[in-house]
């Protein structure tokens, strides 16, 4: 016999990231499940997670989780590739009532089923380039794929300073990406393996040329929970919020910072009735 509990339907989907880079899978998810709320939390007194050791990774990720089970949200999405890449067993250890999923898998399915001459670039941290989590997930889906890894660090800032088009973002990328998107052997699929990226989507389309199949991790990752939620049967069918009261936003450290750069990344306005100070 089952003793799960049932999902609460109108409960709602909670997300975390160490920072604001996890608002471009919000924004992905809000958009794919319109009528769902959302519990955002960025441990932004703690970042970055990438230059933390795996254990203290996975310690702050069961905070984080705790603290969005404890509003009773029904899934977790770990919009962080730190986190996806060392955390997920014990998130679903530490919560096994709440569906979990991360950031990684669902951008690599996606990369795979998208290339066509077998060679995928990635473009992402140095701690998510060193960790190596997408290039396992990318070659264990298809063993034998050529995969180019390419450590991005200035696209962060480029990303949180809200420079996200113009000559100063397209001269950094074609100083990271020409080399590699030259010759017969190119790669023709571009995955976008850190979650502050995606801003920068329509300049690196640019960048890279028509030729080239983006593949954005945060709108993988949303696809991948509209089938969760589906299967589980807990997806909202229609609207039970007002505009107010859909995105709830909490942060450990910096609200008004948090709130400016955010914007950025959800495409809108952060209200300041929507922000919360917690303490982990």
């Amino acid at each position: 016999m089952d003793t799960k509990p049932a999902i609460a339907r109108a409960a709602p989907i909670g997300v975390f990231d160490s920072g604001v880079g996890g608002l471009t899978v919000l924004r992905a998810l809000a958009e794919q499940l319109p009528a769902e709320r959302f519990l955002y939390l960025g441990d932004t007194a703690r970042l970055p997670y990438g230059t933390k050791t795996a254990d203290t990774v996975i310690r702050y990720s069961v905070q984080c989780a705790g603290r969005l089970v404890e509003r009773g949200v029904k899934a977790l999405v770990v919009a962080c590739n730190t986190a996806s890449s060392v955390a997920l067993p014990a998130l679903a250890a530490a919560y096994p009532g709440i569906p979990v999923l991360g950031v990684v898998e669902p951008g690599a399915e996606a990369a795979v089923a998208a290339t066509r001459n077998g060679h995928v670039a990635v473009i992402a941290t140095e701690g998510t380039v060193r960790g190596g989590a997408y290039l396992r997930a990318l070659q264990t889906r298809r063993p034998g794929l050529r995969v180019t890894q390419v450590p991005c660090a200035l696209f962060v800032s480029l990303a949180e300073e809200g420079w996200t088009d113009g000559a100063v973002a397209e001269a950094v990328a074609h100083r990271y990406l020409d080399t590699v998107f030259t010759g017969p052997d190119a790669p023709d699929t571009l995955l976008l393996g850190c979650t502050h990226f995606p801003v920068l989507k329509a300049m690196l389309g640019r960048v890279v040329g028509s030729g080239v199949t983006l593949v954005d991790s945060a709108a993988t990752t949303a696809a991948a929970m509209e089938v969760l939620l589906a299967g589980m049967e807990a997806r909202e069918q229609a609207p039970s919020y007002s505009d107010v009261s859909r995105f709830h936003f909490l942060a450990t450290d910096g609200l008004e910072r948090f709130a400016r750069v955010g914007a950025t990344f959800m495409g809108t306005p952060i209200a300041t009735d929507e922000l919360e100070l917690v303490d982990l």
